[in-house]
């Protein structure tokens, strides 16, 4: 028995050996294909409706993006009250990089705005890279006697209470900065709300509302027929757009300063790997120069930024629209 023993446990541990190595070498395969990332298609949730401009510069960044990663990208849209429904669509997803958010300035304007907003952009999301950044533009119509903005401040002192500048709905960006532009310029000009852009365009055309306050993309075509007029931009550095148009700062309301920023996150808690990946994957995506002609013309300068850069720039905007806000006495939601 022993002799049999002897014989036998060198040759089969041999075998066993053999067989152990081959059966791990047999589940390393799909071990290394489960870690290698993306591993499959990706989600971009937007908080807006199909057709704006949150969504176009988006999918043109995420075609761009798939390409990258090897892998496509569906936009799945969700608009909704403060991006409330998007956020909680990507949260209740895995934290493996597969599942994207779209997060704004009006997520920072939406946790300034409401009372107790149910998710929290700085500690529940991982910011990426930021996909682009755009101004605002103050317009006022094609025949309106208001040349420059110029124009429209001394008028506005001269009749406090006169003159009224529009904005698409309370509590959106471009309605915070009409008040972040009464409240820098010191000038008394009543605000008007419109449901849709469509309507306060019209009655820009009009002269029913002095001053206009819109992104360019819905704008442009009216723009470049000469139905309204562009006085000046909300950024502190001119359009690379419409370069020939003066700041508001340069057109007399030193220090004033808006930019909105659409960007990338994920859902907090995934792997430093995956972020690093998807940071450097939509830097190549961005430095397209093909791409960047294409935003351009949306009015969107398309730019890649750090997570860090990110993060800070969501929490300055945070503390900025909470001022405002309060300054402005609107009411939280």
């Amino acid at each position: 028995m022993t002799k049999a023993f002897t014989q036998f446990s060198p040759r089969r541990a041999g075998l066993v050996a053999i067989a152990a190595l081959g059966l791990a070498a047999a589940y390393a395969v799909p071990a290394a294909a489960q870690a290698k990332y993306p591993s499959g298609p990706l989600k971009l949730v937007v908080p807006f409706a199909a057709g704006g401009v949150a969504d176009t510069s988006s999918r043109l960044v995420m075609e761009k993006l798939g390409e990258r990663l090897g892998q496509r990208i569906v936009i799945e849209n969700v608009p909704g009250p403060g991006g409330i429904q998007a956020a909680r669509n990507v949260l209740n997803a895995p934290a493996d990089g597969m599942t994207l958010a779209l997060l704004t300035n009006g997520t920072a304007i939406s946790v300034a705005l409401f009372k107790q907003l149910p998710f929290d952009p700085m500690t529940q999301f991982q910011p990426v890279s930021a996909l682009g950044f755009f101004e605002f533009i103050l317009f006022t119509g094609g025949t309106s006697p208001y040349k420059t903005l110029g124009d429209v401040l001394k008028a506005s002192r001269e009749q406090p209470g006169k003159l009224n500048i529009g904005t698409i709905v309370a509590g959106s960006t471009q309605h915070l900065t009409s008040e972040l532009f009464r409240s820098t310029a010191n000038v008394d000009i009543r605000h008007v709300p419109f449901k849709a852009t469509p309507d306060l365009l019209l009655s820009t055309m009009r002269n029913d509302v002095e001053l206009m306050v819109e992104a360019l993309a819905p704008i442009k075509s009216n723009l470049d027929e000469g139905k309204v007029r562009a006085l000046a931009v909300s950024s502190p550095t001119r359009s690379r757009a419409l370069p020939d148009v003066p700041t508001v700062a340069e057109a007399g309301v030193p220090g004033f300063d808006v930019v909105s920023w659409n960007a990338i996150y994920v859902k907090a808690g995934t792997p430093a790997d995956i972020v690093s990946t998807l940071n450097t994957a939509m830097r190549e995506a961005l430095a397209d120069k093909e791409l960047s002609a294409k935003l351009l013309a949306l009015g969107v300068d398309g730019r890649a930024t750090s997570p860090v850069e990110l993060a800070q720039r969501m929490k300055d905007d945070i503390a900025k629209w909470s001022a405002v806000i309060e300054k402005a006495g609107i009411e939280k939601r």
